[in-house]
């Protein structure tokens, strides 16, 4: 492989080593045929005033970028129309950024306007990033209508944005990386001290549809939120990120949620952690959704909160010292109600096999609330039509270790719930409390010293 000094705004046509030393490139390189393979050799590639493309390629399949060290441009690396693509082991940094502590993101952000970031693909399909560092600027990894990408044990800490970005990027992997620190501030009148922590920054980011999806052993700690998919547009539009699998990540000590997942369906969360958090886990006008062997500690208000969501599966997790471990509850918000007619309430869980221990409240179900604590005030035809479509239903809570809470099971407005088999024991308040509520079966229920409740 030849060993080329590259010039401003070359086009590579051929395989090639870049030449030691720093190179300011304002326009960058263009890659211009497929099927080769670019080596920076540790060589340094830098832009002026944070404009431009470093590495830029259109159409272009089964290029291999290897080893590039960029800095000072809006996007480290672009690529649009490709498949086969390979960026490995490259190092890019201090790509164009909105300045920090100003404003609220924008997640919804197209490709048509992107924000910057080290690496920017779209529209590009079986392709592999892996080894890359992505730090220190707003963005590391965004994708747009991408198809089975691999993106492995990449680091994108440290940015003011999203570390990982999926805008309709569907049955592609996530494995191994880490995006910690993935935070901003957003002042409000005040002072220094008024504001929103987070604004919206995450480590893992997916909108409009971003289905079919693996996230395994990421790290995105102490984000405004470590994975956050939203499933309705602003314009009012469903657009669901579904049937994806989170396993194995963290997404602890965020000032916001760990996982947050809304308007989703078929989505599965599988030993991960969720510490420390405003919220372990919020799901709300979610569906069909299982979380399974999940960690949730000392989290403010929940470990898992869930408004207006139907038909989970919470089994062998672990929820300790939780406001509350889980909060289950309705609400009615018209444009929701007309969008997702088959989410008026919430029913149809099954609570199985968890450690459920020194939280306030074990467990919260109650209709008509405001964030699940406190009665919903709604202005004038605001309201259900029907009080009795926002009550719960149909609940199983069965071979639960619910001990040392405040309260054990709390139900208010709730209709055919079963509470069978589980440890109720040394909870302060009550074991069970139950206000306004039907059809509530209480069978095998063990308390104090083994004796049956």
């Amino acid at each position: 492989m030849k060993t080329i000094t590259p010039t401003d705004g070359l086009v590579i046509r051929e395989s090639c080593r870049i030449a030691e030393g720093v190179h300011v490139l304002p326009n960058g390189l263009r890659i211009g045929a497929p099927e080769i393979v670019v080596d920076g050799a540790g060589a340094l590639i830098v832009g002026v005033g944070r404009r431009g493309t470093g590495i830029g390629l259109e159409g272009m399949n089964g290029v291999v970028l290897r080893n590039l060290r960029l800095m000072e441009f809006e996007h480290g690396i672009r690529a649009s129309d490709a498949m086969n693509l390979v960026i490995e082991g490259c190092d890019i940094t201090a790509t164009a950024e909105v300045a920090a502590n100003t404003v609220f993101l924008d997640i919804w952000r197209g490709p048509e306007n992107p924000y910057g970031a080290g690496i920017i693909l779209d529209r590009v399909r079986s392709s592999r990033i892996a080894g890359c560092t992505l730090q220190h600027q707003q963005n590391g990894l965004l994708t747009y209508r991408c198809r089975h990408l691999t993106a492995a044990n990449n680091n994108a800490s440290y940015n003011s944005g999203f570390g990982f970005h999926l805008w309709d990027t569907c049955d592609s992997a996530f494995e191994g990386n880490c995006a910690d620190y993935c935070c901003r501030f957003e002042p409000r009148e005040g002072g220094p001290h008024f504001g929103h922590m987070g604004a919206d920054a995450a480590g893992f980011l997916a909108v409009y549809g971003s289905s079919r999806n693996t996230f395994r052993n990421n790290a995105a700690r102490l984000g405004g939120d470590g994975f956050f998919l939203a499933g309705l547009s602003p314009d009012g539009k469903p657009c669901g990120c579904d049937d994806n699998l989170f396993e194995g990540n963290d997404g602890s000590l965020s000032p916001n949620i760990a996982f947050e997942a809304t308007f989703c369906r078929g989505n599965r969360f599988s030993g991960n952690y969720a510490d420390r958090c405003n919220y372990g886990f919020w799901l709300g006008y979610s569906w069909d959704t299982a979380l399974n062997g999940n960690r949730m500690v000392m989290n403010r208000q929940a470990g898992i909160a869930v408004e207006n969501g139907h038909d989970f599966i919470v089994e062998r997790n672990n929820m300790q010292a939780n406001g509350h471990g889980i909060l289950i509850w309705t609400g009615h918000v018209r444009q929701f109600a007309a969008l997702y007619p088959e989410n008026l309430t919430s029913c149809g869980w099954r609570i199985e096999g968890n450690t459920i221990t020194r939280n306030g409240k074990g467990i919260r179900m109650a209709a008509d609330q405001d964030h699940g604590i406190r009665p919903a005030r709604y202005a004038d035809g605001e309201g259900p039509p029907d009080v009795m479509t926002t009550r719960l239903r149909d609940h199983s809570i069965l071979g639960n270790d619910i001990q040392d809470n405040r309260v054990g099971v709390e139900l208010a407005r709730c209709d055919r719930i079963v509470i069978e088999r589980n440890i109720l024991n040394r909870n302060v308040e009550a074991n069970i409390r139950e206000e306004d509520c039907t059809e509530v079966t209480r069978r095998d229920n063990l308390g104090a010293a083994g004796a049956y409740l």
